[in-house]
């Protein structure tokens, strides 16, 4: 099991994987070098995926902040530029006599993918001779979780004396069946393992409170986002065309849709730019459970602060049985570990606070995930703007769609979620490496990037 705290974490755009993911491997080397006296500088290879979009995806400064002691849930996007000037001239990591200078000291290997996943880093400290004092092998495997060589991969919830321990749909269902609790109850009692209650609601408060200011800033932000395809922000303009909306007496039905596209579309906006989003459970995919979030605080009655922990705490289970049992990551299984996470997670928290039981919750991600089966990460550019941010608008509104059929049935449904989880994750298996996040294939060589 993972916890709604390792699942949802606050940091920089534009991606989770390659940006937030580097940024704590890195920040992590830097730790375990910093009182070395053999050590006069540190070089960085990056893999596979991380080499072939990682420009895109701004990895080279990610690794760069990273190694100055910078960390994404705490760092000021508005200093980045001047953090990344001032090492390009200085070489310094801010460690006495430890340099890195990205010019010479990062590479990015475009010919050998490592085995244990396509996000691979080398970070090696050497000394005045170039000989190698220390080394260690990174992965960056989606939603800013890294892994280490020879070590285990991070574990959340895993190994701790959890109440309600389940590491499937079918055992969650069960679980809820048998203690008469939802969803949320269990992953609450179950994050009591962390942390005291207090705490859990505040961190709840604190994750909700950044996805929603990372939207009202999104509907605020105008210009041309960064990275050379000329993408123009659309939210702030699409904001004011519903706002004037409102007072028109012929306002279409679907309006409601447009308010969730414009609210997805905002924080992915945000994201494309550097900015501080929420992985949900990725950066690519961050706009979906906001968005979703926001529009139930927004649209439907009864709406509290309890909801909206419910809500959260309801598609973190439903994000932690994907990630465990299949994956998130773009570059190991496609969009559709992504988005259709995203729009899983989110479909399963809405129809929880809706009133949905616990059968109706499970399928209700299911629905979702079953219907981004298949989708490629296809980013042109190697930047995460086209198609990414519609793509959350889409997912978004797929999300609502599913919790809303769910919540029509009774829960009894012939596609389980373990079902659906196991054939996305044989999906993303098959599916050909250039459609993973590489930029090697799709909407990334049918479009021009210019």
């Amino acid at each position: 099991m993972i916890s709604a705290f390792d699942l949802f974490k606050i940091g920089i755009g534009p991606s989770s994987s390659h940006t937030i993911g580097p940024m704590v491997a890195a920040r992590r080397f830097r730790a375990r070098i910093a009182f070395r006296t053999d050590v006069a500088r540190v070089s960085v290879e990056l893999f596979g995926s991380l080499a072939w979009t990682g420009r895109g995806h701004a990895t080279d400064t990610a690794i760069g902040l990273g190694l100055r002691g910078h960390d994404p849930a705490t760092i000021n996007p508005d200093c980045i530029e001047a953090e990344m000037r001032a090492l390009a001239e200085t070489k310094e990591t801010g460690l006495p006599g430890i340099a890195f200078d990205p010019a010479r000291d990062l590479a990015f290997n475009l010919t050998e993918v490592l085995p244990r996943h396509t996000n691979g880093m080398r970070f090696r400290a050497l000394d005045d001779a170039g000989a190698v004092r220390d080394e260690v092998v990174c992965y960056s495997v989606g939603g800013g979780f890294v892994e280490t060589e020879g070590d285990e991969a991070e574990a959340g919830l895993a190994g701790l004396a959890v109440l309600h321990p389940f590491a499937s749909g079918a055992e969650l269902l069960a679980l809820c069946a048998a203690t008469g609790l939802s969803i949320a109850q269990v992953q609450r009692e179950n994050e009591r393992a962390l942390r005291p209650e207090p705490e859990i609601d505040a961190g709840l408060d604190a994750i909700r409170d950044a996805m929603l200011a990372c939207i009202s800033r999104g509907l605020r932000m105008d210009g041309v986002l960064p990275g050379g395809l000329a993408v123009r922000r659309r939210a702030r303009r699409l904001h004011a065309t519903l706002e004037a909306g409102k007072l028109s007496n012929s306002r279409p039905p679907h309006a409601v849709m447009d308010w969730i596209s414009l609210f997805a579309l905002a924080v992915n906006e945000e994201n494309a730019a550097g900015g501080r989003v929420v992985t949900a459970p990725t950066n690519g995919a961050a706009g979906i459970v906001p968005a979703v979030l926001r529009y139930a605080a927004e649209f439907c009655p009864g709406w509290d602060e309890a909801r909206g922990r419910d809500y959260l705490l309801t598609a973190a289970a439903i994000g932690g049985l994907i990630k465990s049992r299949a994956s998130i990551s773009g570059a190991e299984v496609g969009c559709q570990g992504e988005v259709g996470s995203a729009a899983a997670m989110a479909a399963a928290g809405l129809a929880s606070v809706l009133g949905g039981c616990p059968r109706q919750v499970a399928n209700a991600a299911e629905i979702a995930m079953e219907h981004h089966l298949g989708m490629t990460c296809d980013p042109v550019g190697g930047l995460v703007q086209i198609p990414c941010i519609e793509r959350n608008a889409f997912g978004a509104n797929k999300a609502v769609a599913a919790a809303s059929l769910a919540l029509h049935g009774d829960g009894v449904h012939c596609v389980s979620l373990d079902q659906v989880i196991e054939t996305m994750r044989q999906t993303g298996h098959d599916m050909q490496a250039k459609y993973k996040e590489t930029s090697l294939g799709g909407l990334a060589v049918n479009v021009a990037a210019c």
